[in-house]
């Protein structure tokens, strides 16, 4: 299990027990951090329908988590299989490994408490994200960014390879943009 401490926080592995946190983290986080970039209902939305823990990142040992004092306060991770997002209840079925000498690994599901926002702890994520997926022969990183990780994502050398839309239930469409980088 990889873990690092920096200023008293510490990233791991994320574990099967650790869901149950990380599904209120994301909650919070979807809800709280979508202001100024999505609408109340977009939101709502998003958070209800597709954010939440893909527990088969989990089991790759891809998922990851940064803590202080017993206090969640981040997840994220990359993925070696072909989905591009979505929780579990999105799924429906075993997503086949990707080859990493023609296709690009995942950037997936990066989350951060409300309390935690702009304290470079998705960065810290990012960058042991890339590290670990180049470990595993992957050269090209892609991820379907919400508006509010589009910030994030630009910083971190991404760019924006195709904007869309994602239809919700209750007539509610938002907007997403995919993008890719080289590691």
């Amino acid at each position: 299990m990889t873990t690092s401490q920096t200023d008293h926080k510490l990233l791991r592995a994320a574990r099967m027990d650790d869901v149950p946190r990380m599904e209120e983290l994301i909650a919070r986080s979807g809800i709280a951090l979508s202001e100024g970039f999505y609408t109340p209902e977009q939101a709502q939305a998003v958070t209800r329908h597709v954010f939440g823990v893909d527990t088969q990142l989990v089991e790759d040992g891809t998922y990851f988590i940064i803590e202080r004092d017993g206090q969640l306060l981040a997840c994220g991770g990359w993925s070696k299989r072909a989905t591009l997002f979505g929780a579990d209840r999105t799924k429906t079925g075993p997503d086949r490994l990707l080859d990493p000498a023609t296709e690009a690994g995942r950037i997936r599901a990066f989350f951060v408490a409300p309390s935690a926002a702009r304290q470079g702890l998705g960065s810290m994520l990012m960058a042991h994200c890339q590290q670990e997926a180049a470990a595993q022969g992957f050269r090209t990183l892609e991820l379907a960014a919400t508006m509010p990780g589009v910030p994030l994502y630009l910083a971190s050398g991404f760019e924006v390879t195709e904007p869309f839309e994602l239809p919700l239930p209750g007539g509610v469409n938002v907007p997403l943009a995919r993008m890719r980088k080289r590691i």
